[in-house]
């Protein structure tokens, strides 16, 4: 599983590699292997997620999941609970939406702290109304969480592909920037929380959003 970290200063640039980097029991346990080692560093540290090429996260494994259809649940479990890990995660958090961000992948960007995406090309979708898959309670309340109610909602309820753009005009997104400057913008912009106190980041976070992190099946202590 191609997901490789490259340090940036105090910033942990975070680079999956795989492609349409689809959503499946291996990307998740690398992503959760990376946010434990970097968990154990002590001082300023924050992460930036990004993806390369054309996506950032095309989703969940459907093809996997035809092959091994109990794959699927453990899937979505392990999805949730990574989510729930991100949005209470002891270090400022940043996703570099380099390219097309669906579904699965979407949720996924909703769970970091700061989203810059390119505002020439990609889309940040959940398509799940298009594709025959329904939104269970706990995703429902991953974008519901995160995002403006209205703009869930729309969201949710036509599969609208937005652009950069657009993303950031429905409260999506913090940022969109050029596909030369994407990466530059996300590290700027977590050097400049690395340097914050992260047992207190972290237990801020969990005020924040504990009970939601406890609902996606995450619990910290």
């Amino acid at each position: 599983m191609d997901i490789s970290v490259q340090f940036e200063g105090p910033v942990a640039v975070t680079t999956w590699n795989e492609v349409e980097n689809r959503v499946n029991l291996d990307s998740l346990q690398r992503i959760n292997e990376v946010l434990d080692e970097l968990e154990a560093i002590e001082g300023p540290l924050a992460l930036v997620l990004t993806g390369s090429g054309k996506f950032f996260s095309n989703g969940l494994d459907l093809e996997r999941f035809g092959k091994n259809p109990a794959e699927f649940g453990a899937t979505l479990q392990e999805l949730n609970r990574t989510i729930g890990r991100l949005l209470v995660y002891p270090a400022y958090s940043v996703a570099a939406l380099n390219g097309h961000t669906f579904a699965a992948g979407a949720l996924i960007s909703c769970s970091f702290d700061y989203r810059v995406m390119r505002e020439d090309r990609g889309f940040w979708c959940m398509n799940e109304a298009e594709i025959g898959l329904a939104l269970d309670r706990r995703l429902w309340t991953i974008l519901s969480n995160r995002l403006p109610r209205q703009s869930a909602i729309i969201a949710a309820t036509t599969a609208r592909r937005f652009p950069g753009p657009d993303a950031l005009a429905f409260g999506i997104v913090e940022a969109v920037a050029s596909e030369d400057e994407l990466l530059s913008h996300a590290i700027d912009v977590a050097t400049k929380y690395a340097s914050l106190d992260r047992k207190i980041l972290g237990e801020h976070k969990r005020l924040i959003q504990g009970e939601v992190a406890a609902l996606l099946g995450y619990t910290t202590n």
